[in-house]
């Protein structure tokens, strides 16, 4: 790989904070929910299984960034691997997997809704969101930063405010109560068995989407070589706020009282009657789900744009006008928010644990090719190729695992329905180069 010299004005602090936020999203408040309905209490292994896996990932990528900083991070990696075909395939897998997530994400925000407003239709409080998401976009880069550095720090606080608020319930709270809650999970901690944790591998590694933003951003680091000291802080201070948030949520309450369509959290607050903390929470949690959802959005433009400039999707997608983003990129992103609420009303019952699936599928394939993309292009030590091999067991494993029940194996389909369409569109695009050289 060839160096080039990179400018930016980030301490590694700033990307750590900035990996946190970019982490803590939907897919923890509520798709830890799913993680224990699979896994039972011994969910916390799945999350610790994750969160290594995740810092194999982000070390490999931000190895790459600091040996040659660019904008285009693994997409242009992959491209000097093994050639425009990987190039653009993974950009595209990429695009997918953030269209899913921004669909799942809009499910949650309807979900979290429902807790005030039981009777209203799924789709139409996904609906709500999703224009206002679009409004937002509509405001430019400017009005986006000004929106994620308010809800940045209150999703933080969402997550510090229910540890704080379950501490203080289990040391105030009626002992028997507590103990019972905490004898009955520590009993069935390996109820679900190894297939349990099998099971929840994949929501657990949903919850930590969104390291490849940090990999985006090590360009704009002072000293990009302080980026793996980043990515270590962020990760460990994020397990560590993982696991006391669910450990916490599970001395409050059975595993067995949770709900797939409920977050955990709020579950955990809502028995022990504190005056208006269960409403609060929730506020907050729409709040931070709707910070991630609009920088799924942001991130569906900025890489459908790069695609266009490209040559990698139709050129017309990057066409800029009066407009602060491109016009043909944002009727591309309100065409993607229209057929997930469509399909959100056509099956309103599972289409998160469907959408969460794909999602979660199509990211960690995207995982998967940084790794094989390290491989190809680094140096790498024993320890290395070790370390390397590692993730891409623990991915393979996660990947299976959504064979093991019905539900999540429809998301392994729709993943592989999509990764057939980007080989097919990728065959095409090499072909007619081929044709044209």
């Amino acid at each position: 790989m060839t160096s080039k010299s990179a400018k930016g004005s980030m301490a590694w602090w700033q990307l750590s904070l900035l990996g946190i936020g970019c982490t803590l999203g939907t897919g923890f408040f509520l798709g830890t929910s799913m993680a224990i309905h699979k896994s039972g209490p011994a969910v916390l292994i799945p999350f610790l299984l994750a969160a290594i896996c995740t810092y194999i990932v982000y070390d490999a990528l931000v190895k790459m960034s600091v040996e040659n900083p660019d904008k285009g991070s693994f997409r242009t990696y992959a491209k000097q691997a093994f050639g425009r075909w990987a190039g653009f395939s993974n950009g595209w897998v990429y695009l997918i997997s953030e269209l899913l997530i921004m669909g799942s994400q809009l499910m949650a925000l309807g979900i979290f809704t429902k807790f005030w407003f039981p009777v209203l239709p799924l789709w139409i409080a996904a609906s709500i969101y999703a224009a206002i998401g679009l409004v937002v976009i509509l405001t430019g880069m400017k009005g986006f930063e000004n929106f994620q550095n308010i809800f940045g720090a209150l999703k933080a606080a969402a997550i510090i405010m229910f540890i704080i608020v379950a501490v203080f319930i289990i040391m105030r709270g009626t002992p028997s109560t507590t103990m019972a809650s905490l004898q009955a999970n520590y009993e069935a901690f390996f109820s679900q068995g190894i297939k349990g944790i099998w099971l929840g591998l994949l929501y657990a590694f949903y919850a930590y989407g969104g390291i490849e933003v940090m990999g985006l951003m090590v360009i704009d680091l002072k000293n990009p070589k302080e980026a793996p000291k980043a990515g270590r802080i962020m990760l460990i201070v994020i397990t560590v706020i993982f696991i006391m948030a669910i450990a916490l949520a599970l001395v409050l309450v059975s595993w067995k009282d949770f709900s797939i369509d409920e977050s955990p959290f709020i579950t955990a607050l809502q028995g022990h009657h504190i005056p208006f903390v269960a409403d609060i929470f929730n506020g907050v949690l729409i709040i931070a789900g709707f910070s991630t959802m609009v920088a799924s959005l942001y991130a569906v433009i900025t890489i459908l744009t790069t695609l266009a400039e490209d040559h990698d999707a139709p050129a017309l997608l990057a066409k800029k006008g009066k407009m602060k983003v491109p016009f043909p990129a944002f009727l591309f992103l309100t065409s993607g928010l229209v057929i997930t609420i469509v399909i959100g009303f056509l099956m309103p019952e599972k289409i998160f644990e469907y959408l969460i699936t794909a999602a979660g599928l199509m990211l960690i394939y995207n995982w998967l090719f940084i790794l094989v993309t390290y491989w190809k292009l680094m140096e790498l030590t024993k320890w290395g190729h070790v370390k390397n091999a590692m993730g891409m067991l623990l991915i393979a494993v996660t990947v299976s695992g959504t064979l093991g029940e019905k539900t999540s194996r429809l998301g392994f389909y729709v993943s592989l329905l999509f990764i057939a369409l980007i080989s097919v569109a990728t065959w095409i695009v090499v072909k007619r180069q081929k044709n044209i050289t």
